[in-house]
């Protein structure tokens, strides 16, 4: 089953003592399940909690239902977490509330260089899942095409 986050966006964030809770909500969240689109829905869980220290998601059981017309599939939380393109996401919502004094400094120091360095790895990452895909399609012709950008 191959599975991409397509968007993942907090319907409102909180925090609450060391944690940060981001509560989804329909149309916020949403990922590509063998191609095809899965909304979020709040049947089950419908936050995702961090904890401010360690930067680790504290609700790692949650469940969490994604829904395609009457066809509604289940996720659990680690599951997500084996997605890049979920981790990405999370780490950019939560970035601002991880801030520090040194933090804000160092944020305001990154170079053109270590931009382009994460530019440059999320693409790999891209094209490397485009490839898996040919794959899965059998597209001889796309595959060959796409193993040029590695």
């Amino acid at each position: 089953m191959m599975v991409t986050v397509k968007m993942l966006r907090p319907y409102y964030i909180k925090t609450h003592n060391d944690t940060l809770r981001i509560v989804l909500a329909y149309q916020y969240f949403s990922v590509f399940v063998n191609h095809r689109l899965y909304q979020f829905v709040p049947v089950e869980a419908n936050e995702i909690r961090v904890n401010l220290h360690t930067k680790k998601i504290e609700n790692t059981e949650a469940r969490f239902a994604f829904q395609k017309g009457k066809d509604m599939i289940y996720m659990t939380m680690s599951e997500l977490i084996s997605l890049p393109d979920f981790l990405v996401q999370l780490h950019f919502i939560c970035e601002p509330y991880y801030e520090t004094d040194h933090n804000r400094e160092r944020k305001t120091d990154v170079s053109e260089q270590e931009m382009k360095d994460i530019i440059d790895e999320l693409e790999k990452m891209n094209v490397q899942r485009l490839i898996d895909r040919a794959l899965d399609h059998r597209d001889y012709q796309s595959f060959k095409e796409l193993v040029r950008f590695l």
